[in-house]
């Protein structure tokens, strides 16, 4: 008998999953000297490329002030830098130029064991895997959108 939750669990079995990815986003962040916020900023920014303070504020979920000394430390640590808009002068892109040298080598032990993993599975079942790993961000990203705007806010 297994003591994995199956089906039956599937909330708690993907609540228990999210709860890891962030711990371990966490704790990845901590090993190379940088808060969870700040790690979090430097994926949107490799993953989307430059974008206006405001627009990365937007993502992490930053007022104004938060952003603005999140980038300071970012660009401080030589991780990303401000240059002018090149269709408005008056507008500064924060675009990424580095990342922390160590960030690969915090991270190998978790996707060393996650490939292998993705190992185990057969290429239909990938196919199934890639598929809702970007419906899903793409759910997310809509969801995380909505609360944020008066609409989708249910706590009081």
């Amino acid at each position: 008998m297994s003591t994995t939750p199956g089906r039956s669990d599937a909330g708690l079995l993907y609540r228990r999953y999210l709860s890891a990815v962030m711990l371990h986003g966490h704790a990845s962040a901590k090993a190379c000297d940088l808060g969870a916020t700040d790690l979090y900023a430097l994926n949107i920014l490799e993953l989307t490329g430059p974008m206006t303070p405001g627009e990365l504020g937007t993502r992490t979920g930053l007022t104004t002030g938060p952003t603005t000394r999140l980038i300071d430390r970012l660009e401080q640590a030589g991780y990303v830098r401000r240059v002018p808009a090149p269709d408005d002068r008056r507008k500064v892109i924060v675009e990424p130029i580095g990342k922390p040298a160590e960030l690969d080598q915090v991270m190998a032990p978790a996707r060393q064991k996650v490939g292998a993993i993705l190992a185990g599975y057969s290429a239909e079942q990938l196919d199934v895997l890639f598929d809702y790993f970007d419906r899903a961000a793409h759910a997310y990203q809509e969801a995380a959108e909505l609360l944020r705007s008066d609409s989708g806010a249910v706590c009081p």
